[in-house]
């Protein structure tokens, strides 16, 4: 469908990437993954004619269509959310407008008339042309696609231009759906969804007619939807088949080959060079020291990829807090005619780590202002408790900070005892390196503004701390350095995020906010999911047998949704454990076929008569298995995916 044939793009003496060749098959569901900067987005932007390549050619059959859902800059206007929706089916409205214009012409027509049975004749076309477009459920398609992306039938005619940057990216996100193309490039799609429009959304790609190639740092949402990773780094370009946790487990067995191969090699040209050395000025060897010179002027040096240094962060240890951290008594806030919360109750004590989680607009951001005091509330109280020290991160925080400053005296500011050594490794992990520090904020990105205004409060000695979205500009790495500073943080936390693959190891609650409510999870979020898939299952959202007992036919239903959900999860465990043999297959396979290709590399091997014949034959056989074990876990993953539909 799509193809890649040597691509380069240089940005002046930079290479971004160069020879990068790959193809993209009907229904490939691929992530594109790599550190922020090395051209994850520009390598979408050339597939889509965007952004001009330097050399090699972008090849698709002409009846591919592509379509591309950049990270931000998106908005619309001038129609109601409907009506913009509608422009996805450019094609059926203009045969409806065809239509329209036919039955008008009709109405002014003598009925006896040739004019009016051609007319006639045209309208029965245009109706079978609707048919063939499938105009009929267009309208069920709009309203489907709508409200997945989280909007209520009561937005469906308010005007474009009154919805939020984050919602237009979902009505954006909305009209590429609609329009179907062979082809998605999807540029971080999910960083403006709540939880739920998350797993409409994963839920719908994975049914998606087509092929999907996808840029996301969540590492959920990508493990739960590609089979297939393109990895970007430093200029280079390759390609793993399987998932986010596969390409990163094998990223490690094929750079320990290499480093191998590397050793081989090494050794090889020492004893290349010590032959020449030893035997330069001798007559009779000539003609094999002219050998051995020609053999090292051809090598193609192994080369490996330098390890990035590990980076730790650590919190400044906080003081102490007494028992209860914070409380909410009878507290209600109002947007003018808009109820949040009334007389809302809730508690938090010392040592919970809280996700907060809720549909966009249920009040997950007030939530944590008011957490943090910097939201005013119209009645009840906010008690703080002993000893405690807030600290706040809101998604505008990078708006505070102070222009005339660079980016290191930023941090400065806030540092303790940290020296500039420090504080330099720390702004590595939020993605300054080098010169970066020295650039002055009034010139930085929103993301990077973003980065550096975490950076800063992370370095404030605080015992609780409230984070809005954390992570929506934060690479792979540097979401993993958070993510640890967090587990090993002796505070309490409370974070608004959907991020799960973040969130899971460090989270003991889970705080849904829901219009006018708050209501309480113990566990993670993969724990608050289940729960919450559970009391959909269960009929009149009973979560199971209560001290109240319930009719003999409910409890019978009950009964067997736990035994359906039981055998479910059983079934999922055979089909993952059965895609891991398959990768451990692959990963063997992979290796031998690294080693025998080393050895086939060696201009000596060939002389070594019928253990060559016997290598190369060998070598053959691994391909052919090597192809074979692609297939069964292509087969195992459609299944497992199969499965997986059923919960």
């Amino acid at each position: 469908m799509l193809s890649l044939e040597h691509i380069t793009i240089q940005f002046g003496e930079r290479s971004l990437f160069q020879d990068v060749s790959a193809t993209v098959g009907p229904r490939d569901r691929i992530g594109l993954v790599g550190s922020n900067g090395s051209g994850k987005s520009t390598l979408l932007k050339a597939l889509i004619g965007l952004q001009q390549i330097d050399t090699g050619t972008i090849n698709k059959a002409h009846y591919v269509t592509v379509g591309y859902l950049p990270q931000d800059g998106v908005s619309a206007a001038g129609r109601t959310l409907y009506g913009e929706a509608e422009t996805a089916f450019e094609d059926v409205l203009l045969v409806q407008h065809e239509l329209d214009d036919a039955h008008q012409q009709l109405q002014s027509l003598d009925p006896s008339s040739s004019d009016f049975a051609d007319t006639l004749e045209v309208i029965g076309e245009l109706q079978h042309k609707l048919e063939d477009l499938d105009a009929y459920r267009m309208k069920s398609k709009v309203e489907r696609i709508l409200m997945g992306l989280g909007f209520s039938t009561g937005d469906f005619n308010r005007m474009t231009e009154e919805f939020s940057g984050g919602w237009q990216m979902r009505i954006a996100l909305a009209k590429l759906l609609l329009q179907e193309p062979n082809v998605l490039l999807l540029d971080e799609p999910t960083n403006h969804l709540d939880i739920e429009t998350l797993q409409w959304l994963e839920e719908y790609l994975r049914q998606y007619n087509g092929a999907i190639i996808l840029v996301s740092h969540d590492r959920t949402f990508l493990d739960n939807l590609t089979s297939k990773t393109f990895a970007l780094s430093r200029g280079k370009f390759e390609i793993y088949s399987g998932n986010y946790s596969f390409y990163e487990k094998e990223r490690i067995v094929r750079k320990q080959l290499l480093v191998n191969q590397l050793k081989n090699q090494q050794q090889q040209i020492k004893q290349t060079q010590e032959f020449i050395e030893r035997f330069r000025y001798k007559a009779t060897k000539a003609r094999q020291v002219q050998s051995r010179i020609k053999q090292l002027e051809k090598i193609e040096i192994v080369e490996v990829e330098s390890e990035e240094q590990e980076i730790h962060f650590h919190f400044p240890p906080p003081q102490q807090s007494g028992r209860v951290v914070m409380e909410l008594k009878l507290l209600g806030k109002r947007y003018g005619g808009l109820e949040v919360f009334d007389n809302l109750d809730y508690q938090i004590e010392r040592g919970d780590r809280i996700a907060i989680v809720g549909v966009n607009g249920a009040g997950k951001s007030t939530l944590s202002r008011i957490l943090a005091g910097v939201e005013s509330f119209d009645h009840g109280e906010r008690v703080i408790g002993y000893n405690v020290v807030p600290s706040y991160f809101a998604q505008d925080q990078a708006d505070e900070l102070d222009l005339t400053k660079d980016v290191l005296q930023t941090v400065e500011e806030s540092a303790g005892k940290e020296t500039r050594t420090q504080l330099r490794t720390l702004l590595g992990s939020f993605l300054f390196h080098g010169d970066d520090v020295f650039k002055s904020v009034s010139v930085l990105s929103g993301g990077e503004k973003s980065r550096l205004a975490l950076a800063k409060m992370l370095l404030q000695p605080s015992n609780f701390l409230i984070m809005d979205e954390p992570t929506n500009h934060l690479d792979m790495k540097s979401k993993q350095v958070l993510q640890e500073a967090l587990s090993k943080y002796e505070g309490t936390f409370a974070i608004v995020s959907h991020d799960r693959a973040f969130l899971d190891p460090i989270v003991n609650k889970v705080l849904e906010v829901k219009p006018g409510a708050l209501r309480t999870f113990l566990g993670n979020l993969s724990d608050y999911i289940v729960k919450k898939r559970e009391e959909r299952d269960l009929p009149d959202s009973k979560t199971g047998p209560s001290d109240e007992p319930l009719p003999a036919g409910v409890q019978e239903t009950w009964q067997e949704q736990q035994k359906r959900r039981k055998s479910i999860s059983r079934d999922i465990r055979h089909a993952k454990k059965k895609v891991e043999d398959a990768e451990t297959k692959i990963h063997a396979l992979e290796s031998q076929k690294e080693e025998i290709e080393s050895m086939l590399a060696d201009p000596e091997f060939y002389k070594k008569g019928e253990e060559a014949k016997s290598v190369t034959a060998t070598y053959k056989d691994v391909q052919i298995h090597l192809e074979q074990a692609y297939a069964e876990w292509s087969e195992l993953i459609r299944q497992l995916d199969e499965v997986q539909k059923n919960t």
